[in-house]
């Protein structure tokens, strides 16, 4: 391995952890879907299911579910669309496509590094803007402004964001638009949780169709609790999608048939709305037990509560790093947070809260209890 390579800190830690440890507490979308669930009372579809052909679908994504995330976004149709394996491929060859030698980019801190790593890896500038934990976890216009210049090719937002739960208004969204526009930048826009708000009842306006150079960007994962589809996909202009779609045929060529037929169905008119009262159930329920319990625990813990997803990103007051503190309530108390190191924020924790609540009791009274030893 290249002493210059960059690990993906928060995937590693979840390769070695999530599957050993009694409670995944790092587990970012609500607790998934049974497939029984899913495709519930309505045997026709089971009866598709079982006689499917376990062939190649088509390669950019079955017309029907591409229709159905084009419906999702304002002026969108089924060109727009490319379905990728998961969010991260489309991230992925996002950069593939559009970064040259001696571009840079702008990225959020605190956010899901891998768009900043695959950068970074790829030997390209990466620069960043701060969402402000002092003032609600805004966004740091000021701090984006002096850091775009004339070699910025891509902005990378995450929105809702991804650990902090932060919604951007409507304001932070224009102006961001109107700074890559005054350089030529595209935008991309990480929107893997919307639909996953906490208290407001509309769901997070996207990027696209605010400026044109925006590549937005989906999942089957978080709002859906769905991620074992591993379904994902990208919304664009045509030429550009088509150019993607040249990189996705050299990396994960299609996802499966399976998930293209299951991902369709969910996201029809008739069953997303029940999919999405099911998360916002598991999300409005999860963080009044995750809060009472933070409270209860003599001033160690200082948040923001997040606005949308599952996940909220806690300070904590002890003289101990993130990754260490992750590392032993893994050994010690068989329960996997995410470490704030793992977004560029010592000091923070990542703490999921869309389980049910028997489950996540339990959890946190292990954490509880590995705190009090410390």
């Amino acid at each position: 391995m290249s002493k210059q390579f960059q690990v993906f800190e928060l995937e590693h830690h979840q390769s070695i952890w999530e599957q050993v440890v009694d409670y995944n507490l790092t587990e970012s979308g609500v607790h998934p879907m049974q497939l029984a669930e899913l495709v519930e009372g309505n045997g026709g579809l089971v009866e598709e299911l079982l006689s499917t052909e376990i062939g190649y679908p088509h390669v950019n994504g079955n017309p029907d579910l591409r229709e159905n995330i084009a419906r999702l976004y304002n002026g969108a149709t089924v060109p727009n669309v490319l379905v990728t394996v998961g969010a991260s491929e489309a991230n992925n060859i996002i950069l593939q496509t559009l970064l040259e030698p001696g571009d840079e980019i702008v990225s959020q801190t605190p956010t899901y590094k891998q768009v900043w790593g695959i950068a970074h890896n790829a030997g390209h500038v990466v620069r960043t803007f701060s969402h402000l934990p002092d003032a609600g976890w805004a966004v740091d216009l000021d701090e984006l402004r002096a850091n775009v210049n004339a070699q910025t090719k891509l902005i990378y937002v995450c929105n809702p964001n991804n650990p902090t739960g932060y919604i951007m208004t409507d304001a932070e969204m224009q102006a961001i638009v109107e700074i890559a526009s005054s350089v030529g930048a595209w935008i991309l826009a990480d929107e893997v949780y919307a639909g996953a708000e906490r208290e407001q009842v509309h769901e997070t306006p996207s990027f696209y169709g605010l400026y044109d150079k925006v590549l937005a960007v989906g999942s089957m994962s978080k709002a859906y609790g769905l991620p074992g589809l591993r379904v994902g996909w990208i919304v664009g202009p045509p030429d550009t999608i088509e150019d993607i779609w040249r990189r996705h045929e050299y990396t994960a060529i299609t996802a499966t048939a399976l998930s293209n037929k299951l991902a369709a169905y969910a996201l029809s008119a008739e069953v997303r709305p029940r999919i999405i009262k099911r998360t916002r159930d598991y999300i409005q329920k999860g963080f009044p037990t995750l809060e009472e319990w933070m409270d209860a625990q003599g001033g160690i813990f200082s948040y923001t509560p997040p606005q949308a997803s599952a996940v909220t990103f806690i300070k904590y007051d002890l003289d101990i790093n993130s990754t260490e503190l992750m590392e032993i309530l893994c050994r010690d108390a068989s329960v996997f947070v995410g470490s704030g190191d793992s977004f560029g924020m010592d000091k923070h924790l990542r703490v999921a809260f869309g389980q049910g609540r028997k489950t996540l009791l339990e959890a946190l009274d292990r954490i509880e209890n590995t705190l009090n030893r410390l």
